[in-house]
């Protein structure tokens, strides 16, 4: 890293550039179970898992999986889904197309099939659904969302038109809590009371005051081409009404002629979408009335922070739930499981919770069920979790610390940057002075794969002599990237921007 650092120039390295929807002349590269994606280290395939809801049994045939066609780990993503990486030893099983009868491509389609996350081969890539990981647990906000999640989940299944959504088409389910509706989804459900939920159409990147764009200070801001809508719908039909506006959108990518991934890509979409919802519910005699046109954070609730740390409702430890239950709540170390840490999670589902796990957008695992206070079963199991090496508090080194795949695992990348990321993380004080830490993502090129959605978040890029550290996102533009070419300062340079940045 030495050598690395020497060269470094002082000009902070410009973000890649956004591509233009006029340019989408290609179906999008995102990987999936039947399409896999090839990396240096194998074969990568991403596990669609909508809400993050999953059973101890679906967890444990994910762990088999991964022991028997992988690397012997699970990478959760920051919309709640999991990777498999190393499938093959580089026998891509179905790369670039239908896994076919090619190896393990094959295997894991059949293991997926089984265990029920495999509905549909055709929509496997566009289940793309973010929902409050707590929602229903703690006694917070107005619903529990999961049958928003199952019930979406199923139509989308079932529609013939959602299969042409780009894997990157975003759902959220916040149940009012204002967690992931921060999280820059295309179509947004959040609950406004038992009864009404509000449905946001949303064509604009998150993150990012007027003028700023893509959430890295660079590009135009709330006046994007794809624009905002909301509507007030019944909560009984929001699942409907959130396909619908994606149908919506599929149709008007199609006369428009330009091809199109995201909501905020096509010109003026949100308000034709939103009048097409609501033309189509009245039809049929629902509620779906205009609401005044609010910006993205508008529903958060005060104090929530999303972002890559888990927010305050799905933070690390306990949380006490309904009727004496309590919520078990982890984060993976830089997004990644052990198949052991990951089994351990699943046996304390079984055993203690109440046989499910929820994969959380902030690459933790909430186990709910377990026995409330004054039973110890929750605290203990929390100690043996961290035990394990998994982070359960919001001082442990790794809290709030995410990294791209980095080397050796991906080409593009300059540096093997979760070995970076560790030894700074290891470096910091254990609990910092003032506010919480800033999340933190280090990404060892300018793609940033992975990096957060929500809130503020300290940027650390690689670069061809070292790396950039900046604050981004928040309520005002990021400053100029403080450039570190001396590997004995990065440690200091990461921990001083992530506590001194805008408050989370």
């Amino acid at each position: 890293m030495v050598g690395m650092l020497a060269a470094m120039s002082a000009v902070p390295t410009p973000s890649a550039p956004r591509e233009p929807a006029s340019r989408r002349e290609r179906d999008d590269a995102c990987p999936g179970t039947l399409r896999l994606h090839t990396a240096d280290d194998g074969a990568l395939a991403r596990v669609r898992i909508p809400g993050g809801l999953l059973t101890a049994t679906q967890a444990d045939a994910l762990a088999d999986a991964a022991d028997r066609l992988g690397d012997g780990a699970l990478h959760l993503t920051s919309r709640g889904n999991v990777q498999l990486r190393g499938l093959g030893r580089g026998d891509t099983g179905g790369l670039g197309g239908d896994a076919g009868s090619n190896g393990c491509g094959r295997e894991l389609a059949d293991t997926l099939a089984e265990i029920g996350l495999l509905p549909s081969a055709r929509h496997e890539r566009v289940r793309n659904i973010v929902a409050s990981p707590l929602s229903g647990l703690d006694g917070r906000g107005h619903l529990d969302v999961a049958p928003w999640v199952r019930e979406l989940d199923r139509l989308l299944c079932a529609s013939a038109a959602a299969a042409g959504l780009s894997g990157r088409f975003l759902f959220a389910c916040d149940d009012g809590r204002g967690d992931v509706a921060a999280l820059g989804a295309d179509v947004t459900l959040v609950a406004r009371d038992a009864e009404t939920a509000e449905l946001r159409i949303d064509g604009v990147s998150p993150d990012t005051p007027s003028g700023q764009g893509d959430g890295l200070g660079h590009g135009p801001g709330r006046d994007e081409p794809g624009g905002t809508a909301v509507l007030h719908v019944s909560a009984a039909e929001a699942p409907r009404a959130a396909l619908l506006a994606a149908e919506l959108f599929l149709a008007a990518v199609r006369d428009g002629g330009t091809p199109c991934w995201r909501v905020r890509e096509l010109p003026g979409a949100a308000a034709l979408m939103a009048r097409g919802v609501t033309r189509r519910l009245r039809t049929a005699r629902e509620l779906a009335e205009p609401h005044t046109q609010v910006a993205p954070d508008a529903v958060r609730e005060p104090g929530a922070a999303p972002g890559l740390h888990p927010a305050p409702d799905s933070a690390p430890g306990t949380r006490t739930a309904r009727a004496a239950r309590t919520a078990l709540c982890v984060t993976a170390p830089l997004g990644r499981l052990t198949t052991d840490q990951w089994r351990r999670l699943a046996a304390t589902a079984a055993r203690d919770g109440d046989g499910r796990l929820r994969v959380t957008p902030w690459r933790g695992v909430v186990v709910p069920g377990l026995p409330g206070a004054p039973s110890r079963t929750a605290p203990d199991r929390l100690a043996e979790l961290a035990d394990a090496g998994l982070v359960t508090g919001p001082y442990a080194p790794l809290a709030g610390v995410g990294a791209c795949a980095g080397r050796p695992g991906c080409a593009k990348s300059r540096t093997d940057v979760r070995g970076h990321a560790v030894r700074a993380a290891d470096a910091e004080p254990a609990e910092p002075s003032g506010a919480r830490a800033l999340p933190v993502h280090w990404s060892g090129c300018e793609r940033r794969c992975g990096h957060p959605q929500g809130g503020a978040w300290v940027d650390v890029v690689a670069t061809p002599g070292g790396y950039d550290v900046t604050v981004v996102g928040g309520p005002v533009r990021a400053p100029a990237a403080t450039a570190v070419t001396d590997p004995a300062r990065l440690a200091a340079a990461v921990a001083a921007a992530r506590t001194t940045g805008p408050p989370p």
